[in-house]
């Protein structure tokens, strides 16, 4: 088996935290997982030690802890979707049978009283976490976290029937469903709860803070594929990750597409910060508060990635960095050349004192062009 790739130190220019119950939340979360007979007692072992409290602990550092320790609960509930149903579970290539599980999933997110999938662990934990979901969110931020949902259980279907084909998509392609499956559109609605606040919907729908949502998404699932390469490479079946993606796209080595990876999420990493910066200029304090929870999510994934079990893998040791760097590998100001993302840039003034740019303003209304 070849030698793990050597991943080397990110750019990290986001500084860290973490909530100070983060111990007791995660502990509270394996109980959670237990009471609600999550996947098999191996898995929830297995889950119990990959310290997914203090993931969530640090994407709300300074959050609410009830909000927090609702997050905690419904990543390792994704897991058990996404390890028990979609990737490693007998429904991880047969899309049709998928969406239908999914399907249900959903509707008991939209009503949890539904008499559907009555004693079923993922629905029966799916019920808990809108009940608590309602008690903490408004109606529109409940609303909207039901609908990422669905965007999450619609991009991992699209990755089933890849995995069906034994396929590699596009690079275009895999970077749109990315946005999506990486189930990070369904945490943003807890940025906003954790803080008891909601955004007005000039400022939460106006392109620029949608672009800074999605840079967000795609910074945190490249850090992701960066990270748990060794883990998935390492596997018996299909998998899809950037550094696949890239080495089938430009007949790349593994080293030679890692770097790509590394100087991908570089730029898009400078192009945040750039936007960030811009909106915190003119945005109301709700938002520059969204802005901050967003650049701690990018934070959290980086510092919970090289300590976590599930990506260190002590069996069989993937070699990650022990620390970040604050210097990127790819700081240019120019588009990365990926059509589903390609429109970030024309947001982005040269100038901070320059207003918002390319066809859209900030408010989130169309300009000429």
């Amino acid at each position: 088996m070849p030698s793990p790739l050597v991943i080397p130190p990110t750019y990290a220019p986001i500084p860290s935290a973490i909530h100070p119950s983060h111990a007791a939340i995660d502990k509270q979360t394996a109980a959670w997982a237990d009471q609600f007979d999550l996947g098999s007692p191996q898995w929830r072992s297995r889950l119990a030690t990959q310290d997914i409290g203090a993931f969530a602990a640090r994407i709300l550092p300074e959050g609410q802890e009830e909000v927090v320790a609702v997050l905690s609960d419904f990543v390792i509930w994704l897991f058990a979707v996404d390890d028990g149903y979609c990737e490693e579970g007998h429904l991880a290539d047969k899309p049709y049978e998928l969406a239908a599980v999914l399907h249900r999933l959903l509707r008991v997110a939209q009503n949890p009283q539904t008499p559907m999938l009555a004693g079923d662990p993922l629905a029966e934990g799916l019920r808990d976490l809108t009940l608590r979901v309602s008690r903490w969110g408004t109606a529109l931020q409940v609303g909207r976290w039901v609908d990422t949902l669905r965007e999450y259980f619609f991009a991992v279907v699209w990755e089933a029937e890849q995995r069906a084909a034994n396929r590699v998509p596009t690079l275009n392609d895999y970077t749109l469903m990315r946005l999506y499956d990486g189930a990070t559109s369904v945490v943003q609605p807890f940025l906003e709860m954790g803080y008891g606040y909601e955004l007005q919907p000039h400022e939460r729908d106006s392109p620029a803070l949608r672009a800074a949502a999605e840079m967000t998404s795609f910074i945190t699932t490249w850090d992701n594929d960066i990270y748990s390469h060794h883990k998935e490479s390492r596997g018996t079946g299909y998998y899809l990750n950037s550094v696949r993606v890239l080495m089938h796209e430009y007949d790349l080595g593994p080293e030679a597409a890692l770097t790509t990876a590394v100087a991908q999420r570089d730029r898009v990493m400078c192009l945040f910060l750039s936007l960030r910066a811009k909106l915190e200029d003119q945005g109301s304090p709700q938002m520059r508060q969204y802005l901050r929870s967003l650049a701690a999510f990018i934070r959290a994934t980086q510092d919970w990635s090289i300590t976590s079990l599930r990506y260190t893998t002590p069996d069989d040791p993937a070699d990650l960095p022990q620390a970040f760097t604050d210097r990127p590998t790819d700081d240019s100001t120019e588009p990365l050349d990926i059509a589903s993302i390609s429109w970030w840039w024309d947001l982005v003034p040269a100038s901070r004192t320059d207003p918002l740019g390319g066809r859209f303003s900030g408010t989130g209304h169309a300009r000429p062009v």
